[in-house]
Formats: structure tokens, C-alpha cells, sequence
């Protein structure tokens, strides 16, 4: 990886900042794009500590801001080899909504990283490059709500959650089928990381809670007794996999081999039911293209006036 650029969202903690340095080990330069300057910077001394060696930069990026996404994107001048569509936020007990007005989880997860990858294309195209998006076990009987995107007749967390980790699904493949029709060299995939033990069950779950929420000391307790959830270092083998080795594929989905996907080796595992829909998948992109302000343009100029 010493030629490589890979550009890692969601790196400040858990699977995000594994993966960047599993990257750095193996040489690879990394941008990490930040919503906390500090968080980043601890996350920076970390990647250092563990690979002495390690380039690393950080920049501002906010995916719950297109604008941000957008300024983001124009401090990258130079051919991306690797992206890894990783942070996210899960299960607010609440309905919040990014700065554009979007369920915050939907916002977050799928239309920052839509708008990011469409804004990077020509930095992709140039880097020829593996574009792997994180999904989630839970998009496996998720639906879209094509009538209320926004949860705003009826916020149900887990749901929505769902829903926006079934949106990364079919994003990863329609953006691998379209690169492969349109020529634009860029292999794009899935991975999950089955249950794995990270602060995500605390962020989303504590949002506009004055107690916290019970989750988080579930899943320790699980990690503790070793049943049905796993470390950070075995839940980002799967992306890991998907993102570097020669071996995985564009259009396909990676996860734990183990009972219910919830722990174990990385694997090609059986694309969800619900993502197999080519003619929702299309509908998906337009819809997401329009409410991000975007539009995959090879060459660049990706950004219009988004509508939400």
C-alpha cells in the first residue's frame, strides 16, 4: 500500500480508526477527514504509536453538512486510491436531522457519503479506485419508505436504521454497476462488521437521553462472555478485506462468516433480499442525487442546489 492514498471516514474511533491503521501499517498514506479536530488529533497519535511510520492528515468533514461535504472535496487535489465509506451514527432513541434537514441516521450514513463519493469521482477515477461502503446486518430486512425517507410521519430508531444501512448496501452495488457500464475504472463494494463492540452503541443510543442508555453495558457484557459479539480488531476484517485484497470483488458483499453474521472471518457473503432490486436501486440514486445536490459527473462539477 506505500503508493496508495486512502481516504477513511470515521476513523476517530472504533472500526474507523482500526482500518486506518491496519492501512498505515502496510504504507498506505491516509487523509482522515474529522468532524472533531481533537478526537481526530488523539486518533492521529494513535495511528503514529502503532506505525512509527505513518502518514497521516486530518481534514474537516462533517457528513451531516452537504456544505461541508462539499469543501471537504475541494481540499482533495490529487488521485484517491482507496475509500472507505465507514462513520455513521445508529439508533438515536429521538428523530434529529442533519444541517439539511434529513433524518439525521439517513442524512448521515447514506447522503453525506452519496454526496462525498460523487464529489471525489474524478479523484477516484484518477486513483482507480476500491470504493467500499459500510453497511450493516440490519439492512437485511430493512425497506426504503420511499413515502417518508425522512421518518417524519413516525420515527421508529432501529428502523431507520435500517433503512439507511440498506440505502449503503444498494449505493455500493448501483455504484459498482454504473462504474462498469460507464467506464469509470472504479470497483465498488460492501462490508460489514457483524456486531462488533464499538462506541457506536453508545453515541446514537445516548442522543437527547439524560441516563444513558442500557445498550452499550449489554454488549460489553456479551463481548466479556464472548457470545454473539467481537472486537474491533475481528470486526474490521471484513472492510479490511473488501478495501485492499485483490481477491474481492466489485458489486459483492463482505462479513463475518460466523452464526447469524454476527461474528467471525471475513467472507462473501449473499446479497440481502432487499438490495437485489435493480429498479430500486436506480430509483434510490436519483432520489439520493437530488436530495444531495449532486451528480456523478466524471470530470467534475459534481455539485448543484440540493433539494431537501
Amino acid at each position: 500500500m506505500s503508493t496508495k492514498l486512502a481516504v477513511v471516514t470515521g476513523a476517530s474511533s472504533g472500526v474507523g480508526l482500526g482500518l486506518a491503521t491496519r492501512l498505515a501499517a502496510e504504507g498506505a498514506e491516509l487523509l482522515l477527514p474529522v468532524r472533531d479536530p481533537a478526537k481526530g488529533e488523539a486518533a492521529a497519535a494513535r495511528i503514529r504509536a502503532e506505525a512509527p511510520q505513518a502518514r497521516v492528515t486530518l481534514a474537516a468533514l462533517d457528513l451531516a453538512s452537504l456544505a461541508s461535504v462539499a469543501a471537504f472535496a475541494e481540499t482533495v487535489d490529487r488521485p484517491v486510491d482507496v475509500l472507505i465509506n465507514n462513520a455513521g451514527v445508529m439508533a438515536p432513541p429521538v428523530r434529529h436531522t442533519t444541517a439539511d434537514g434529513l433524518e439525521l441516521q439517513f442524512g448521515t450514513n447514506h447522503i453525506g457519503h452519496f454526496a462525498l463519493t460523487a464529489r471525489l469521482l474524478p479523484q477516484l477515477r484518477a486513483g482507480r479506485a476500491r470504493v467500499t461502503t459500510m453497511t450493516s446486518g440490519a439492512a437485511r430486512n430493512a425497506t426504503i419508505n420511499w413515502d417518508d425517507l425522512g421518518s417524519a410521519r413516525g420515527y421508529a430508531a432501529i428502523k431507520a436504521y435500517g433503512q439507511s444501512k440498506l440505502a449503503n448496501l444498494m449505493f455500493a452495488l448501483e455504484l459498482d454497476r454504473r462504474s462498469r457500464a460507464e467506464g469509470w475504472d472504479i470497483v465498488s463494494n460492501a462490508a460489514h462488521p457483524g456486531t462488533t463492540l464499538t462506541g457506536l452503541y453508545a453515541a446514537g443510543p445516548n442522543l437527547g437521553r439524560d441516563k444513558p442508555a442500557r445498550l452499550e453495558a449489554i454488549m460489553s457484557r456479551l463481548a466479556r462472555w464472548g457470545v454473539f459479539v467481537q472486537g474491533v480488531e475481528q470486526g474490521l476484517q471484513p472492510a479490511l478485506y473488501a478495501a485492499t485484497s485483490e481477491e474481492a470483488r466489485g458489486g459483492r458483499l463482505y462479513g463475518p462468516d460466523g452464526i447469524g453474521q454476527f461474528t467471525g472471518k471475513p467472507t462473501e457473503l449473499a446479497i440481502y433480499r432487499p438490495a437485489r432490486d435493480l429498479a430500486a436501486a436506480r430509483r434510490l440514486w436519483d432520489v439520493s442525487a437530488e436530495l444531495a445536490g449532486v451528480e456523478f459527473v466524471p470530470g467534475g462539477g459534481a455539485g448543484r442546489n440540493p433539494r431537501t
